[in-house]
This record gives C-alpha cells, structure tokens and sequence, in this order.
C-alpha cells in the first residue's frame, strides 16, 4: 500500500513547480527522431545556458548507439531543476548485455546493477529530492566550505550511471503526492559526495518506492546545535508537510560539547525535545535513532562503548515524549561484534595506500563507512522502521529478512565505485 497524502499546500505546490519545470524527457541515440522530449544524438557537456549534458568531463566516455546510451566507464547526466521532488523514470537496455546502476545527486543509490540480456530492455523509476540552501528571501542554510561544490546543493539534478549501462531514455516529471522522510543527522548519516565515504542516509533511498522522497540534510561534524544554528533545522521545518517524517540521529559529535549545562542530559536532551515538539508541530512524525557505533573493539571481542550517557539520553527522551526510537546503537553493536575485529575493518574505510587515485597513505577510520558498511547500517534503520510497524513499511519496496546478528558477507558487495575519490576524512568522529 503506497503512503498517499495530497493537501492544499501540495496542490499549490504542484502548480508553481510544473509552471517552472514540466516533465522533460530525454532520449539517447543517433536515430531518436520523431519521439517526444529531447534527443541526444552525440555527447554533450552540461552547461548552464542549455541547461542538460554530460558533466564532469564524462562527454567523452559516452557512446550514443542507434536507440539507446552505452559507456564502459562512469558517466554523469545532469539537468538544471528548481527545488523539489522529481519522478525519474528510465527505459534501459540495448543491442548489447548490460548493467546498469544509478546513484543521483551525492551518490544516493537509486538502482544496483540492473541486469539486462541484449535486445532486452527494463523501465524503473524512483523519486529523487532536488534542493539547494535558500530557505527564503532572507535566510539560507550556512553551507561549509568543503560541501559547496556537493552535487546536493547545486542547482540541478545529476544522475551517475555505472558499470556497463545502457539508457535509452529519462524522463523526470515533478511530484508532490510523495511522502518526504527528512533524515537529521552527523557523517554517519549524510550523503557523502566523494569516494570511499559513504554513510545509510544514501543507500535507504534504494529501499523505497515511488511514494516516498529522501530529503537527507545530515552533514559531517554536526552536532544538535550546530545542526539548528547552520539552520538545516529551519530548512527542513520551513518545507516539511503533514504525514512528513523527521529522522533524527545525533551524538557523535554532541559528545564534544564540554562546559556547564552541556552534555547528555543537557543542551543535548533539551535540543531533542526541541525538534521532536517543533516537528510535531507541523503534523509531521519524528522518529529517533541512537548513534551507530564506533569500530572499537575490547581484547576479548567485544565493543567498547563509546558514547557515553547519549544513547540513553535519547531513550529516555523517546520514553518521556512517547516518540518511536530506532537503537541504532544496539543494533551496531551486535553488527560490529557479529563480524568481529578483522571482518568488520571491511565495513569501515580502511584501506592500504595507492588503494585509490592520490592515495599515498593508509586509511585508517573506525567512525565513517564505506559503500558496503553504509549499506549495512541503511538496513538496519529499515528493520528498526519494519519492527516499529510504522506506516512508512508499507512504502518499502519489499518487506527486507534482516538481521544484524547475521550480517551480509563483504565477498558478496559489488557495487561499483564512483569515480570521484577523496582522501580527507568528513568532519566528526
């Protein structure tokens, strides 16, 4: 059962984002004529006067067959969008076998390796949230300098397709009827944009159907308190509608906050409160996680806690506002503890150097993931939405069969990697 709500601010909505972008279609080959949209008939880089192309150098990597786009290596397409929430629908396939995964904006996963036969061709969809800082004509969010280039806060829409993909069309069609699940958080929520860091707020959106809307305005570093004072916390109040959600996960960095009516039971709890009342507020549904754990292992195979008070700060807060808590905390630990001290490094950025492009010293994390340990923790929040039996279960995809004390396998992740890599650690531990 799709999670439906069309209100009148929606209604209004809808006008006044079709009045500056109706539905664009797109279609790839040298032999498109006389379809509807538009063709692109050779490579073309993005600029900002036509507004759509190839970005990122990636022009010269695409193949435009007779009916349908090829690559073999990583290609990025983007188009310029105004703020909002957009139906992608894509028809893949051609001549030849292939597969295809798509990530969106800061490589959100969209579809993970799409399988197709030659001649066999599939149609997907998936709804994306395009947005940028302006809250309006006098406030933005205070962007760091280190996420301004972030493919999240531009101002259009960027695909990525990887692995051997064939597109034949897209087609992006604005949509209002949509649930939007706003996620609150640090670095182990947000969307890195760059190669190896990867956190679960960009590998849910792969778990959801059409009915609902990712809008992840976690950032690296942030705090409860710098998470408002940046005014990411406006933002998403200044936008958030009736039957919304609000996923909110910090502590790694609240514990940090030293001096005299800081910490857990503090400026911590207080800002809980505070986010939980001004959401409900707005007839939208807050849920809490407890942070994920930190890779720090005992000498007899446990984990050592690491977060102090803060994880039962926010039961307690949870208990005392009657709010559904995911125990992210819990449950990483039986994750981290299933795999023990060696496997569980695969989760984690932890590789050698050279391992990637510039990479002259070793990665050492045990706070940030990667792809495959984002993954991880992504199904764990979907378990915790499942066990709650909250109402958004019934916009997953399909129902998942995880368990934590049985975690997937590393051997088994195959995901492709993004072209885009970085060596400097995100903001927080």
């Amino acid at each position: 059962m799709k999670l439906i709500k069309i209100t009148l601010f929606h209604l209004l909505c809808s006008v006044s984002v079709f009045s500056q972008s109706h539905t664009k279609t797109f279609n790839f080959g040298t032999e498109t004529s006389g379809k509807s949209g538009t063709s692109i008939t050779k490579p073309i880089a993005y600029t900002d006067e036509l507004g759509y192309g190839f970005d990122f150098n990636t022009a010269q990597y695409a193949t435009l067959n007779e009916q349908s786009l090829t690559s073999n290596k990583g290609i990025y397409f983007s188009v310029k969008l105004p703020e909002g929430n957009y139906k992608i629908d894509l028809v893949l396939g051609a001549n030849e076998a292939s597969t295809t995964t798509v990530k969106a904006e800061s490589r959100r996963l969209m579809l993970n390796e799409v399988t197709l036969k030659k001649h066999q061709t599939a149609n997907k969809s998936f709804v994306v949230n395009v947005r940028t800082p302006k809250i309006n004509s006098h406030s933005v969010i205070t962007v760091k300098d280190r996420e301004k280039d972030d493919l999240n806060w531009d101002d259009r829409l960027t695909l990525e397709f990887l692995g051997q993909p064939a597109v034949k069309s897209i087609t992006i069609t604005p949509v209002s009827s949509v649930t939007t699940v706003f996620l609150a958080g640090d670095s182990t929520v947000t969307d890195q944009d760059i190669e190896p860091w990867a956190s679960w707020g960009q590998f849910i959106t792969a778990y959801f159907n059409n009915s609902v809307s990712i809008a992840n305005f976690a950032n690296s570093g942030e705090s409860l308190q710098s998470f408002k004072s940046r005014k990411r916390f406006e933002k998403i109040l200044s936008i958030i509608q009736p039957g919304d959600y609000l996923l909110i996960e910090f502590g790694h960095n609240d514990e940090k906050i030293k001096g005299e009516g800081n910490g857990a039971w503090g400026l911590y709890t207080n800002l809980l409160k505070e986010f939980i009342t001004e959401c409900r507020a707005k007839k939208a549904i807050p849920v809490l996680l407890t942070p994920t754990q930190r890779r720090a292992f005992e000498t007899n195979g446990t984990l050592k806690p690491t977060h102090g008070d803060f994880p039962n700060a926010m039961r307690q807060v949870a208990k005392d506002l009657d709010v559904p808590l995911i125990d992210l905390t819990k449950m990483t630990t039986v994750l981290y503890e299933s795999w023990g001290d060696e496997i569980s490094r695969k989760a984690f950025v932890q590789y050698p150097a050279n391992t990637f492009p510039g990479q002259t010293k070793a990665l050492e994390d045990n706070t940030h993931f990667n792809s495959f340990g984002a993954n991880e923790i992504a199904k764990c929040v979907v378990k915790g939405i499942q066990d709650l039996k909250l109402p958004l279960k019934d916009a997953l995809l399909q129902p998942l069969n995880y368990n934590p004390s049985h975690p997937d396998n590393y051997k088994n992740w195959t995901l492709p990697l993004s072209s885009r890599f970085e060596n400097t650690k995100p903001d927080g531990n």
